[in-house]
C-alpha cells in the first residue's frame, strides 16, 4: 500500500496487532491533540481534560477491533471523547471554569497546528461575554452538541453517528439550543 496511509486503513491493521503495534501508535499520535481538545472544551479544566483522554485511549485499544467503518474513523473517536467527557463531566458535577493566562496558553499548547492566533482582543474579557457563561445554561448533550457542531466542525450527520440520533434530531436540538443561548442573551449576536 503506498503512501500515507488513512485512518481507515490504520484502524484494520490496528485490529489485526496483538497489541499496541505500529498502526495503533500511529493513530494515537493523529488524535492525540483532537481528543484532548475536545475533552478540554466539554471539560474545562485541564485535569478533568486530561484523565478524560487518557480514558479514551484505553477505550480505543481495548475497543479496536469494534471499528466497524461504518463511519469515519474520526467521528468514531470523537464520539467516544464525547461520551467520556460527558460521563466525567456528570460523575464529577459541573465545576467552574476560570482559567487563569497559563491555562489558556496550555490549550493553544494542545490545539492542533494552523489554528490562527486569537488577537488580544478576542482575548479580553472586558470587550465579550463569556461563551462557558452561555454555554452553562444548557444541558450537557445540548453544550457538547454545540461544540462538536461549531467548535469542531462535524456535520449533521457526523453528529447523529455520535450521539445516536436521526440528522433531524440533532439538527431541532442545535437550533433549540441556540435559541436558548439567543433567549438568555439577546444582545451577544449569536
Amino acid at each position: 500500500m503506498g503512501g500515507v496511509a488513512t485512518d481507515e486503513q490504520l484502524a484494520a491493521e490496528a485490529a489485526r496487532e496483538g497489541s499496541d503495534g505500529p498502526a495503533f501508535r500511529e493513530l494515537l499520535d493523529r488524535y492525540r491533540q483532537r481528543v484532548w481538545r475536545i475533552c478540554f472544551r466539554l471539560l474545562g479544566n485541564e485535569e478533568d481534560a486530561s484523565d478524560a483522554a487518557q480514558e479514551v485511549f484505553v477505550r480505543l485499544f481495548t475497543a479496536r477491533a469494534k471499528f466497524a467503518g461504518r463511519s469515519k474513523y474520526a467521528t468514531w473517536v470523537h464520539a467516544m471523547a464525547v461520551n467520556v467527557s460527558l460521563t466525567i463531566r456528570r460523575g464529577r458535577g459541573r465545576r467552574l471554569r476560570r482559567v487563569a493566562p497559563t491555562g489558556q496558553e496550555t490549550l493553544e499548547q494542545h490545539a492542533d497546528a494552523g489554528q490562527p492566533a486569537q488577537s488580544s482582543e478576542a482575548k479580553s474579557v472586558d470587550t465579550s461575554i463569556d461563551l462557558e457563561q452561555m454555554l452553562e445554561i444548557l444541558s450537557e448533550e445540548e453544550r457538547a452538541m454545540l461544540i462538536m457542531k461549531y467548535v469542531e466542525g462535524h456535520q449533521f450527520d457526523e453528529l447523529a453517528e455520535m450521539f445516536g440520533l436521526s440528522q433531524s434530531a440533532c439538527k431541532m436540538r442545535v437550533r433549540r439550543a441556540c435559541e436558548k443561548i439567543r433567549q438568555r442573551f439577546p444582545d451577544a449576536g449569536v
